[in-house]
């Protein structure tokens, strides 16, 4: 037993390779998880952007994909592995969503233009019922 104060036993310093390798891995962890938010932020804002966020999700999964293989090759930290399993769940989500927006594009920007200008429960709940009217009896 060491006592306090003590020598601690020395852990085994990473090498020059395995740093760079850690350092290229947060980076493109970082890339990963802004592409991720960044998607689902601007797919919030305005449904006329789908676009957009189809790109930053395509541009999110290559990186998740990049990402995990990194971290399960080099062995990285299990904090980075289950933020890149987590944030490519998201990705899926993501693709799930903007593939049901694209199939419903004009009902979804109809009711967004309704919903942005109401100012009361009412109103909202009326540009509500005048989506569900829009869609197809299947998905009410």
């Amino acid at each position: 037993m060491i006592p306090d104060g003590g020598p601690q036993p020395l852990s085994h310093p990473l090498s020059d390779t395995a740093k760079s390798a850690l350092a290229l891995t947060r980076t493109l962890f970082r890339a990963f998880l802004l592409t991720v938010l960044g998607s689902f932020f601007v797919y919030s804002l305005n449904v006329s952007y789908l676009w957009l966020s189809a790109i930053l999700t395509v541009a999110s999964a290559v990186l998740g994909v990049v990402v995990l293989v990194r971290t399960l090759k080099y062995k990285q930290p299990r904090l980075v592995l289950f933020g890149t399993i987590s944030g490519l769940i998201v990705t899926g989500i993501m693709c799930l969503l903007l593939l049901f927006s694209a199939l419903f594009f004009n009902q979804l920007r109809t009711f967004q233009d309704c919903a942005r200008p109401a100012l009361t429960e009412q109103a909202r709940n009326l540009c509500q019922v005048e989506l569900e009217k829009s869609l197809p009896t299947g998905m009410r």
